[in-house]
């Protein structure tokens, strides 16, 4: 668009050149006619696009100052379509009606039109010029855009990849951390206990006796509270989507598809709830399905979490009462004073929702 415009003006500029110096060199009675005859050729050229064609109309009206000498002004208008052709005798072509009037026209007219002529070239190869130069820098503009969003897209995943690594590996080492104490503190003071105990059994002194159960009671209260953290550790450790992932990698009954949308884990018992539901419904599709694709989707809104389990295998005899898995999902979300919708159309769904407040 820029260059047609560019364009325009160029031949604008040659047309009120070439028609002010034939209007004061060699206007006759058919004035008008000779300006709009080359005007509408020029505007012809200007509306269609065909190289083809601008050389026709180029040839047809040197033909036409052949015989016409007062044509022969409005030429590097003309000229002016077809400059850029890969065919170089055009210029020559454009010199046969300056050479075959030269015994009619004024010297000064020959000189004037091979002028035009030449300005013509160069402001036709100018504004070329512009419009490479432009149109590549349109273009290396769009690249260093395109290359800028790659770039940040690609900083995106990697910052994503590496808080996914970083929450991996926390979540890893509480895990450890849990097996640990579980393994070398928890067996200690269980094996202190057993001891205080059989001290107790056999110990006569009743003084004795009263500062053992005090001793006792305490390493109950030290061993309750180290089964407390071990738990909450490895509740924490306990990763939804990696648990989630992890069920569909061994899915290999048919093609499954994981979309999993949830920013932070949630609560430990809608964690474990999710991952109860996912392995029945996974074993559901195993054993009465006829699927041949199964997607599981699971999102975070405001006020709820969502799940949805769909295949596209036919149901047959579905009922509601008669089946313990779907049973047990709809226990466990009502539990949580979850909702449970089904549709059998075209394969079974399951959608799921369980506010993220839990109702005790």
């Amino acid at each position: 668009m820029v260059k047609q415009m560019l364009e325009i003006v160029d031949k604008l500029v040659v047309f009120l050149c070439c028609t002010g110096i034939y209007l004061l060199e060699s206007a006759h009675g058919l004035w008008i006619f000779t300006i709009i005859l080359a005007l509408t050729i020029s505007s012809l050229n200007s509306y269609f696009e065909s190289k083809e064609l601008h050389m026709l109309f180029f040839v047809v009206y040197i033909i036409l100052c052949v015989f016409f000498s007062e044509l022969l002004l409005f030429l590097p208008l003309l000229l002016y379509d077809v400059i850029g052709n890969k065919h170089l005798f055009i210029y020559l072509i454009a010199l046969i009606p300056i050479i075959s009037n030269q015994g009619y026209l004024a010297n000064r007219i020959i000189f004037i039109t091979l002028a035009f002529m030449a300005l013509t070239i160069l402001l036709k190869l100018r504004t070329s010029s512009d419009s490479k130069l432009k149109a590549d820098y349109i273009n290396f503009r769009d690249k260093t855009s395109e290359l800028s969003i790659l770039l940040e897209d690609q900083n995106a995943t990697l910052i994503s990849n590496q808080d996914y690594e970083i929450n991996l590996a926390t979540l890893s080492e509480r895990n450890r951390i849990a097996r640990e104490i579980h393994d070398n503190v928890g067996h200690i003071l269980s094996r202190c206990l057993l001891q205080i105990g059989a001290l107790i059994v056999i110990n006569k002194n009743s003084i004795v006796k009263e500062s053992l159960d005090a001793i006792k009671d305490t390493l109950s209260q030290a061993m309750d509270s180290v089964r407390t953290s071990v738990h909450n550790l490895h509740d924490d450790s306990i990763d939804l989507h990696d648990q989630i992932y992890a069920l569909t990698k061994e899915f290999s009954f048919c093609p499954i598809k994981l979309y999993y949308d949830i920013n932070k884990n949630p609560e430990k018992m809608i964690k474990y709830s999710f991952i109860s539901i996912v392995k029945e419904a996974i074993s559901n599709i195993i054993k009465h399905s006829s699927a041949t694709d199964v997607s599981i989707t699971l999102n975070e809104h405001p006020g709820f979490y969502q799940l949805i389990i769909e295949d596209n295998g036919v149901v047959e005899d579905y009922n509601i009462e008669n089946g313990i898995g779907i049973r047990n999902i709809l226990d466990r979300v009502a539990a949580f004073n979850g909702n449970v919708n089904i549709n059998i159309e075209n394969g079974f769904k399951i959608f799921i929702s369980i506010p993220k407040e839990i109702i005790k």
